[in-house]
C-alpha cells in the first residue's frame, strides 16, 4: 500500500503536476490541451503559485517522491462567455473559490487521494475568509459509479464538512453541446 503526502506544489513540483494534468486531458478525458480550457496547465507558476489567494496542491507518493495527483483553488468564478451568464453572476470573481484540476493518476485512484486534496482545498478557502463560496464544475459523464455503488466526487468528497455544507448541486445544459454540466455549491459560513 502506498503511503502519500499533500503539501503546497513548488516551483519544483510544477514539471511533475504539468505531467499529470496533461496525461489526464490527454488520456482520459480525450479532449487533449485546448488553450483557451487548459492556459493554467502551461503556466501554473502564474495561475496558482503567484497569488495569495491561489494555491496548487500536489499528493505525492512517498515510496519515489513522485507527483501522482494535483488539486489547485483560484478566485476567478466561471466566466460568461461559454459559461450561461447566471451562472457568472452567481459565483463573481473574487468571492468564489474554484476548484480546479482536481487530478489522479489512474493507478493511484481509489486511495482517498481527491477528497484528501479536495479537503485541504477547502481549508485553504476557510483561511482565506473572503470566499462566500465554493464552486466545481464537471462534466458528469466522467463521473461513474463506484464499486460501493455511490457516486464519486461530491457525495464523497463534500459531504459532512464545516464550517460550510453543500447548499446545492444543480445540472444544467452545457455550453459546449457535450451533455449537461453539473456544479456544486459550498457556502461558507
Amino acid at each position: 500500500m502506498h503511503s502519500y503526502r499533500i503539501r503546497t506544489a513548488t516551483p519544483d513540483d510544477l514539471d511533475a503536476a504539468r505531467r499529470v494534468m496533461l496525461d489526464i486531458v490527454y488520456r482520459d478525458f480525450g479532449t487533449g490541451y485546448v488553450p483557451r480550457w487548459h492556459a493554467d496547465i502551461i503556466d501554473p507558476a502564474a495561475a496558482y503559485l503567484n497569488g495569495a489567494r491561489h494555491t496548487l496542491l500536489v499528493a505525492v507518493d512517498e515510496s519515489d517522491g513522485a507527483v501522482v495527483a494535483t488539486a489547485a483553488l483560484d478566485s476567478r468564478g466561471p466566466a460568461h462567455p461559454p459559461n450561461p451568464p447566471w451562472l457568472a453572476a452567481r459565483y463573481p470573481s473574487g468571492e468564489t473559490a474554484q476548484l480546479r484540476r482536481v487530478y489522479v493518476r489512474s493507478e493511484h485512484r481509489r486511495n482517498g487521494l481527491a477528497r484528501r486534496l479536495v479537503h485541504a482545498l477547502l481549508d485553504f478557502a476557510v483561511a482565506d475568509g473572503g470566499y462566500r463560496a465554493v464552486y466545481l464544475h464537471t462534466d458528469p459523464g466522467w463521473w461513474a459509479p463506484s464499486r460501493s455503488g455511490g457516486r464519486w466526487g461530491r457525495s464523497s468528497a463534500m459531504s459532512g464538512r464545516r464550517p460550510g455544507a453543500v447548499r446545492e448541486s444543480s445540472t444544467s445544459r452545457s455550453p459546449w453541446g457535450r451533455g449537461a454540466l453539473t456544479f456544486m455549491e459550498m457556502i461558507i459560513i
